[in-house]
Order: C-alpha cells, then sequence, then structure tokens
C-alpha cells in the first residue's frame, strides 16, 4: 500500500498521468528516513527540511501539514504494509498537474511509501571519483529534488566498475558528496566535510554529526572546500545518510583507509536515537 494525498491506495493502482510534474520537468522533493523500534528517526529534522525545500521551490504549504500531521502519514503507511516496526519511508511531495516551466498552481501533491528496512554496514567498501558530470554549486542543489539523473549515471558507472559508489565533485572539481550520501575526511582528529557551498545535500545526519562531533573535545570539525587529492592524504573517509547512518569507506583506488574513528561515530549517531 501507498499513501496518496493521504489515502492509501494499492501499489499498483494508477495515480499519475501524463501531466504530473514531478515526471515532466522534475518538479518536486523528496526525502527519504526510517522508523526504527516504531519511531521515526529524527521526524523533525526530516519534517523541517521539507518544509524548507517547499518555501524555496514556491509550493503552497497546505495550512494542515503540521508536524503532527506528517509524522501521523508516515506511521499508518508504515502499518498498512505490516512494517510498523522497522522500515525505509520515502514521502515525494510534488506541485500539482498543469502548466510549462510556470506551472498553473503552486498546490501539492504526497506519495509516501514504505519498505523494508535492510541496514548493513559492508565491512569493504571501494570508492572512485566520477568525472563526467558535475553538481553545480548553489543552493538548488542542496535541495533533495526529483531531477536526480546525475546520481544515476554515477550509479551506472560505480555498478559498471564495480565500485560500492562514487565520489561527485563540483564545476570546480572540488569534493561535493557521495551518490547516497555526504562525504567526510579524517585526519588524525580533525573530521573535515564539503561545505554547503559546494552543493552538497543538506543531510539531516550530515547536520546531526557535525553537532555531536562538535561537543567532542577530541575532535574538531571544518566546513570547507576539499580537493580530490586530499583523499590520498587522509587516514579515515566515510558517507553519512538517514538510511546507513554511517559507512566507512575502506579504499579509493590503491589507499587503504583505517575505520576505527568511522566506526566510533557510527554508534554515537545510533545513540541517538536507541
Amino acid at each position: 500500500m501507498i499513501n496518496f494525498n493521504g489515502n492509501l491506495v494499492s501499489d499498483n493502482e494508477l495515480i499519475f498521468n501524463s501531466e504530473n510534474r514531478a515526471f515532466k520537468y522534475g518538479d518536486g522533493v523528496f526525502d527519504t528516513l526510517k522508523i526504527v523500534d516504531s519511531k521515526i528517526v529524527f521526524s523533525e529534522e526530516h519534517y523541517f527540511r521539507l518544509m524548507a525545500s517547499m518555501r524555496i521551490l514556491r509550493m503552497e504549504i497546505p495550512s494542515d501539514f503540521t508536524l503532527e500531521f506528517f509524522e501521523n502519514q508516515i506511521l499508518v503507511t508504515a502499518k498498512s504494509n505490516n512494517l510498523e516496526i522497522n522500515s525505509r519511508i520515502r514521502m515525494t511531495i510534488y506541485r500539482g498537474d498543469g502548466g510549462l516551466y510556470n506551472p498553473s498552481t503552486n498546490d501539492i501533491n504526497f506519495v509516501i511509501e514504505a519498505s523494508p528496512l535492510n541496514v548493513t554496514i559492508k565491512e569493504k567498501y571501494t570508492v572512485d571519483l566520477f568525472k563526467d558530470f558535475y553538481v553545480y554549486s548553489g543552493f538548488l542543489s542542496t535541495l533533495k529534488t526529483t531531477n536526480r539523473i546525475l546520481n544515476v549515471v554515477a550509479s551506472v558507472y560505480a555498478s559498471e566498475n564495480e565500485f560500492d559508489t562514487c565520489l561527485l565533485v563540483d564545476e570546480n572539481k572540488n569534493l561535493v558528496e557521495a551518490i547516497h550520501g555526504n562525504i567526510f575526511l579524517v585526519f588524525d582528529n580533525k573530521i573535515v566535510t564539503p561545505s554547503v557551498e559546494c552543493g552538497c545535500i543538506k543531510g539531516i545526519i550530515r547536520k546531526k554529526l557535525i553537532e555531536l562531533i562538535s561537543k567532542k573535545t577530541e575532535y574538531t570539525i571544518e566546513e570547507r572546500i576539499i580537493s580530490p587529492f586530499e583523499l590520498q592524504k587522509a587516514d579515515e573517509l566515510f558517507i553519512t545518510n538517514s538510511v546507513l547512518d554511517l559507512q566507512p569507506i575502506t579504499n579509493y583506488r590503491k589507499k587503504e583507509y583505517k575505520t576505527e574513528i568511522g566506526n566510533e561515530l557510527l554508534d554515537l549517531i545510533r545513540n541517538e536515537y536507541a
């Protein structure tokens, strides 16, 4: 079952037509989150990120689209699929049908999907740089819109070359993020991550981790421009996203990385919602 505008319908029922703006123009945003032990993880952070994205894209937010409504619709959807204990959730919000580039309406529709939560942190995790196309630095790149063609093409490249994922760069050839998460580099006790000015997604786990590291006296955190050349100098690399939380990277080309700090921070994040 899926949730379409607050109504539970069969997942094989037709709910879109050829005028769907998410299909025609990528005129939508989405968020991926999870339910663990019957609790939506970091629900407030996901809700407010979605609301901020909708405002930036000039979508009309219904007055009843509150945090309570958001959480209730997610939990109802999960329960209808017998996934109320643990599940992966995707909510997609898109502008109503009609218009060309200029929409006929700013009203919104939403779809919520629930699927089994399969989280496996791999012991060996290999990456490479994807340089065929770039993330263009700028504010719109920080939003999770339904236009993810760069991530799709990069994923095909990674699969063809037997990498677990790829790292993306901006038009200045600086690091931005991984295909499916934010990237962090560790140098001794300093942890660095690309600044949002580079165009990286404003990840929920990224934000949480920066807050947690800032409170730990043994580590420092820095948001800045990062050259790909620094990958060879780093002691550790790891990726964060809202499903895995944190995945240590073990190999980049001929470089092998340690994983001790990454695994420590993974435990730290999970303790936040345990």
